[in-house]
């Protein structure tokens, strides 16, 4: 059987990312990835940023930063607030693909993050493989990789069809309806989702699938250690609190060699 693509159905996800997450994970790391961005030398990049959600406080607090995600729709987004908010000099956003990053290797990144999970989207073992030796190759001696990873996805229970979502959106109301099925052999969650906005007496229905990849904590140490990396610290929350394999959130902070 063939493994997804991890990077299928994000195109589709943008118009409701926002929407979705502010429900869910709302802002509850971003002071987190602001202190960490602040505390190291420039330039940062941030992988799979996405429609700014992170991108955007980092900019504001004041720390320039170079942003890479494969989808445009979602970097469409990004770049509107980020004009919106008048800082696009700060911000540079790139198409581009976190396996070959589009940077000359020692480009000199004195840090690289990976927020809200974006390395579980690497669904294929080649596929983490290589982003991983990319991300070495554009960090400078001794520049910090930091990424989270969210752990419960394989604890999540198997569903069709459930009304997970529901309020107002810019496009009417919208309601998210999920099915959610697990491939233990390959550590992969799938998510079936379709968002259906009703506006007066329209309705109109978005259907689109994303994949995720869970490692543990120690799986993804030894993948980084090979890669080049020394594990600074792994943690378990967005505090600073100890790495507990029951956490809510792993991130793991590592150097390179």
């Amino acid at each position: 059987m063939t493994v997804r693509d991890g990077a299928a159905g994000w195109d589709e996800y943008a118009p409701f990312y926002d929407w979705e997450n502010a429900q869910t994970v709302a802002r509850r790391d971003v002071p987190f990835w602001c202190r960490l961005a602040a505390a190291q030398p420039p330039p940062i990049l941030e992988l799979g940023c996405g429609t700014g959600r992170i991108a955007l406080p980092i900019v504001k607090s004041g720390v320039p930063l170079v942003g890479i995600d494969r989808s445009a729709p979602m970097l469409e987004r990004a770049r509107r607030r980020l004009r919106r908010a008048r800082l696009t000099d700060r911000a540079l956003l790139v198409r581009g693909d976190i396996r070959a990053l589009p940077f000359r290797r020692r480009a000199g990144f004195g840090c690289v993050m990976a927020p809200y999970g974006v390395l579980q989207s690497m669904t294929r073992e080649r596929d983490l493989k290589a982003a991983l030796e990319s991300v070495a190759g554009v960090l400078r001696k001794g520049g910090l990789f930091a990424l989270d990873l969210v752990p419960d996805l394989p604890r999540w229970a198997e569903y069709a069809r459930r009304t997970s979502l529901r309020g107002p959106h810019a496009r009417g109301t919208l309601t998210l309806i999920e099915s959610v099925r697990q491939e233990p052999s390959r550590g992969l969650t799938i998510f079936d989702q379709e968002y259906v906005e009703r506006r007066g007496g329209v309705r109109r229905s978005h259907h689109f699938e994303l994949a995720f990849r869970t490692l543990s904590v120690p799986q993804m140490t030894r993948r980084l250690e090979k890669a080049g990396f020394v594990i600074d610290a792994v943690l378990g929350d967005y505090q600073g609190g100890p790495w507990d394999p029951r956490a809510d959130t792993w991130v793991v902070l590592a150097r390179k060699k």
